[in-house]
């Protein structure tokens, strides 16, 4: 008889490196008393503002100069179930793909461990002014490497986008 492999730990959020949490406010829900579906994205927004945090690198002091800024380039949002006025959510997030100009970054929002929204959304690295590609900043590079624990952030195997 041969050993098996643990199963993966199979919690939702269990694989994302932040957890923020927060609280669904009245200003949030639309006409029929769910979050409107706009403010997932602004939720993502509040996720990678802690994520910038957390990795010792605030925006926009940190990442934005005369030769850099980020520019978000492709968001999406996979709504799985409503989220109500003051329920508390738990806005996880990993890097999941770190090309030479670019960064993706897989988003998963839950009410415990129900699955409200899975996302992503993909920044761009460019000249503030010229708005041209340039690479990634290597501090930023390595900031996002020893945040996640790995060496290298290529596609990641079970994305959050695909899982149900």
């Amino acid at each position: 008889m041969t050993a098996q492999a643990p199963a993966p730990d199979a919690t939702p959020g269990a694989d994302m490196r932040l957890r923020h949490r927060l609280r669904v406010r009245w200003s949030e829900v639309d006409a029929q008393r769910i979050v409107f579906n706009g403010n997932y994205l602004s939720y993502f927004d509040v996720g990678i503002t802690e994520y910038w945090r957390a990795i010792g690198l605030p925006y926009p002091e940190a990442l934005s100069d005369a030769e850099n800024d980020l520019f978000a380039v492709r968001s999406t949002v996979n709504y799985h179930a409503p989220a109500f006025f003051d329920d508390w959510l738990d806005i996880c997030l990993r890097a999941a793909r770190l090309g030479n100009s670019s960064m993706r970054f897989e988003f998963l929002i839950l009410r415990g461990a129900e699955r409200i929204a899975s996302g992503e959304v993909v920044y761009v690295n460019a000249h503030p002014v010229e708005r041209r590609a340039r690479p990634l900043p290597e501090r930023l590079r390595a900031a996002i490497l020893r945040f996640e624990g790995r060496e290298e952030i290529g596609a990641l195997a079970g994305s959050v986008l695909t899982a149900d």
